[in-house]
């Protein structure tokens, strides 16, 4: 006889979430985890053609991993907007972790929706944080988090095919801070 499948681990947030960052890297942590919490807004998706696809979109982010990482939920629509209709366009998670070696984060992005796997460094420039990667067809990706207040923040995906002379726009999210009702 099989034993039962547990729908939930009582055990997995006790083990993934943490109260904040690691103590030996606190300072360089800040820099996504000023982000901790809820945020909610807009997805601008940008696809060929010129065509403009807008849907709603909620973000959480958290300290996970005894504070030594920042993981976030990224969904759209968002769940409270959705119609019954609506499917998931995006469901993904990001896992960040600094590195005091090299001075820079190593990310990587899954969302299963979309099937989409991206790994990926981030770093501060100037006031931005900007992550950068290479597709599978050589093209420089960057994700950028800029306008960033304690309140909002623009995130913008975008690729270049000639090394950052020109780039091109995918999506956006134009976020706000959550706040508990």
């Amino acid at each position: 006889m099989q034993a039962p499948i547990a729908l939930k681990s009582p055990f997995l947030a006790e083990a993934l979430l943490a109260g904040g960052p690691a103590e030996d890297r606190a300072a360089k942590m800040l820099l996504y985890g000023r982000f901790v919490g809820s945020w909610e807004g807009q997805v601008i998706v940008h696809e060929a053609g010129g065509v403009r696809r807008e849907t709603s979109a909620e973000v959480h982010f958290g300290w996970v991993l005894s504070g030594q990482a920042v993981q976030d939920v990224w969904i759209a629509p968002s769940r409270h907007a959705r119609k019954p209709t609506d499917q998931d366009r995006m469901y993904g998670t990001t896992l960040r972790v600094y590195d005091p070696q090299s001075d820079l984060w190593h990310i990587t992005w899954i969302d299963p929706v979309r099937q989409a796997y991206n790994r990926m460094t981030g770093r501060k420039v100037g006031e931005d944080i900007v992550q950068e990667y290479r597709s599978e067809q050589g093209a420089r990706c960057q994700w950028l988090f800029t306008e960033i207040t304690p309140d909002s923040f623009h995130w913008i995906s975008r690729d270049s095919a000639d090394e950052g002379k020109t780039w091109s726009v995918r999506a956006e999210f134009l976020l706000r801070r959550r706040r508990p009702a």
